[in-house]
């Protein structure tokens, strides 16, 4: 029973599954921009996995202490906080002997953000933050220029387009999750959505479609202008359609599991497109 306890997947695990691709996708896109896999970028990805997945624990741990959670799962808080933690430690020095630890600095943005996390955990308040998840995901995708810098193995400014393009994504998805699970609220509560005038459904999608109109219209103009590949925008097309799709149809009597399988499809989805559109 006690090793079953430490080995709570609950607490090892984030929960919130449609996290994973906001590390997984920026990672992806640094690796194949930059061409190659040395022991650095393995590295890396070990040092990131852990750095996220150290999350978990240390919600579980706040949450133990405020009163949100039994005193009984500190010790496997503990025991993953500091599993995680050593192979952060350990990945992160051998990033160091490899001439790579500059990328450590990547990680400091990540600090303070976490921290304003744990706060909003202590007080209960840390669902439905949209405001935090954007900037998280921004300090995530800092994952793409770490993954293509240590690849190319020295620092080239390309990367900040790659971190701005993962944002980018990584916020539009964002917004349109927020979008299709307050038209499943509004729908319980209120008339069907098959009644809802068009311009009602247009009201709520607004801020949905500005994200992925913004994105769509600034990689074409940047594709063109040659300072981007030209057909990155394809990428972007698609979480646009999603969007003006979504818009369209309102998630009526959608559960939350469905809303999110649907968006991490269209992340991975988007994640292969960048990653050929962006040697082409």
């Amino acid at each position: 029973m006690a090793n079953k306890r430490l080995f709570n997947r609950q607490i090892a695990l984030p929960q919130d599954h449609g996290s994973w691709v906001f590390i997984l996708s920026p990672l992806l896109i640094g690796i194949c921009a930059g061409g190659t896999f040395t022991y650095a970028t393995f590295s890396l990805i070990v040092a990131a996995m852990a750095a996220f997945l150290l999350r978990q624990p240390m919600a579980v741990m706040v949450k133990a202490y405020s009163g949100r959670r039994p005193r009984t799962d500190l010790p496997a808080a503990r025991l993953w906080f500091g599993v995680y933690g050593v192979v952060a430690f350990l990945a992160l020095a051998e990033l160091f002997y490899l001439g790579q630890g500059y990328i450590a600095l990547l990680a400091v943005p990540g600090i303070p953000v976490f921290a304003w996390h744990l706060w909003l955990v202590s007080k209960r308040s840390e669902r439905r933050q949209a405001g935090v998840e954007l900037i998280a995901t921004g300090v995530l995708s800092l994952a793409a220029p770490a993954a293509y810098w240590v690849g190319i193995g020295r620092y080239d400014p390309l990367g900040w387009w790659l971190w701005g393009l993962a944002w980018a994504q990584n916020a539009a998805s964002i917004v349109h999750a927020y979008l299709r699970l307050e038209q499943r609220e509004r729908s319980s509560e209120a008339a069907p959505t098959s009644s809802q005038e068009r311009s009602v459904k247009w009201r709520m999608g607004r801020r949905a479609f500005l994200y992925t109109s913004f994105n769509l219209a600034a990689t074409l103009t940047l594709g063109w202008l040659k300072i981007l590949p030209q057909w990155i925008f394809v990428s972007f097309l698609l979480q646009w359609v999603e969007t003006v799709w979504g818009i369209q149809n309102p998630a009526t009597g959608w559960k939350p599991t469905h809303i999110g399988v649907r968006q991490l499809l269209v992340s991975t989805l988007w994640t292969i497109l960048f990653i050929l559109t962006w040697r082409l």
